[in-house]
């Protein structure tokens, strides 16, 4: 048998084979006028879809077509909700403060009720990001198909899982099907060698990834992450990976599941149990790329190389080590001048300036990259005995819960509250600037999440993307400083 990649088993053992189907694809594509493999010229195929995790603001849409169209979810045992992007994340026993907000929770806690769909609604103590919960539920599982209506739905991966973001309409058609017409994309492989030093993450990791092929490097492709740099990452760490693939352009991020995975995974409610369990983790062993596996692309990195990053500019891949400087225009190559004078001038930045010269008004802990229990240890050991610089406005969001109720139990909020931080609710709060928690023009923010476009926090605030570690330190100096002088 021909070598397979992860991505290719996972792919092959989805596809929907049925001579019935596909004799109407092609009828209808030929009815319509368009070629029969698509208009890309890449035949498609139907996957089986796993699991289907949904929220609020991607699914009022997808439900009102089936209710329009008289149809059910097709799989509700395999579908999962939770409100996360529209929930506020301070005085929850309070009225939503924003109507849109409060409509489309309402509308969802409506629909999951009517088509008989789990759903961890606001006050329930399992809620948090959605993309935090699947894993922490024990739902997330390796060899699975998983898509959310959010483009984050890639953080999956790291547990061996194919899971990617999918479009409104698309989740209409795998709520009510189980199923999904995709392209396949191709392959890639991101290996990174070596080990870290103090003080380098895996955010920092993935960011020297992104910077290195560039936003539209990974586009059309799955990354496969390897190496023993990846190897010896947590779950968490591998999550915080996975889910910046998309930032690189590629549909997906994978890491290989190994025992790190089935010790995270074993015991969480919706994991297999007893004899399931032990039949599972034999079938998970298989998964992992043969040897010889052809990739289609290859980048690689060396660990010992890798220093805390800092973003200065408006997307994920504009960005230096900690050590170095706002990139003087001709430092970069000529087809990034344009982004990059758009950028110096959105985030008011002169070209030369070195990193540890730009102050900061917020800091932002959270998100679905960085808002797991692993990152709030991570940053309270920073923290701990210090206090936020007092020109800074510093924030905790937990990732879910159970995160919160976890970090509570292990004192972590008492240490982020003494130093001045604000300890909040579960929920993607600034990440994209929700309710309250957003910026306000001209402010800038060390920021823990995964985007740093324009406008991304709020118009006119001013994202840079860091590591947790990173984050705690920047509020304590009230500037950018290298964590690895602080915990040294």
């Amino acid at each position: 048998m021909t070598a397979q990649t992860l991505f290719d088993k996972i792919w092959a053992s989805h596809v929907v084979d049925s001579p019935l189907q596909e004799q109407a694809r092609v009828e209808a594509l030929t009815g319509a006028g368009l070629s029969v493999d698509g208009d890309a010229g890449e035949k498609q195929e139907m996957l089986y879809i796993d699991l289907h995790l949904i929220h609020e603001v991607t699914s009022p849409q997808a439900f009102e077509g089936l209710r329009q169209a008289g149809r059910g979810v097709r799989r509700p045992d395999l579908t999962l909700a939770t409100v996360d992007h529209n929930v506020p994340t301070m005085g929850r026993d309070l009225p939503n403060p924003d109507p849109l907000s409060a409509t489309q929770i309402e509308m969802l806690r409506r629909n999951t009720q009517e088509f008989g769909v789990t759903l961890y609604d606001i006050m329930d103590p399992r809620q948090g990001i959605v993309h935090i919960i699947g894993p922490e539920q024990g739902f997330t599982q390796p060899g699975m198909t998983i898509v959310c209506g959010d483009s984050h739905t890639s953080t999956h991966g790291a547990f061996g899982a194919l899971a990617f973001g999918i479009g409104t309409s698309e989740v209409e058609h795998v709520l009510a099907t189980q199923t999904l017409r995709q392209q396949k994309p191709k392959s890639m492989s991101a290996e990174v060698t070596g080990s870290l030093g103090t003080g380098v993450t895996a955010k920092d990791v993935v960011l020297a990834i992104i910077n290195k092929i560039g936003v539209k490097g990974g586009t059309g492709h799955v990354i496969e992450y390897r190496g023993s740099v990846v190897e010896s990452l947590s779950m968490e760490g591998r999550m915080t990976i996975c889910n910046m693939s998309i930032e690189g352009g590629a549909r997906a991020g994978l890491v290989a599941p190994d025992e790190t995975t089935f010790l995270y995974m074993k015991g969480r409610p919706h994991a297999p149990a007893g004899d399931a369990w032990e039949e599972a983790v034999e079938a998970w062993r298989s998964l992992p790329s043969d040897e010889g596996a052809h990739f289609d692309k290859h980048v690689h990195l060396d660990g010992t190389e890798i220093a805390p990053y800092v973003t200065w500019g408006t997307n994920p891949a504009q960005s230096v080590p900690v050590g170095g400087h706002v990139p003087e225009l001709h430092e970069l190559p000529e087809e990034h001048h344009e982004s990059a004078e758009r950028a110096y001038a959105y985030m008011d930045l002169t070209p030369g300036t070195p990193i540890s010269e730009i102050s900061i008004d917020r800091v932002f802990l959270g998100s679905c990259t960085n808002g797991r229990i692993e990152d709030l240890r991570a940053a309270a050991k920073v923290i701990k005995g210090k206090k936020v610089a007092s020109d800074v406005g510093a924030m905790v969001v937990p990732g879910s819960g159970l995160v919160k109720m976890q970090a509570e139990s292990e004192g972590l909020a008492d240490i982020f509250t003494e130093s001045g931080f604000e300890w909040r609710e579960a929920g993607c709060s600034m990440c994209l600037g929700m309710n309250p928690d957003i910026l306000s023009p001209g402010e800038r923010c060390a920021s823990t999440s995964n985007r740093n476009f324009e406008g991304r926090q709020g118009p006119g605030g001013r994202t840079h993307l860091v590591s947790p570690e990173m984050a705690a330190a920047a509020a304590i100096a009230g500037r950018f400083v290298d964590v690895r002088e602080v915990v040294s």
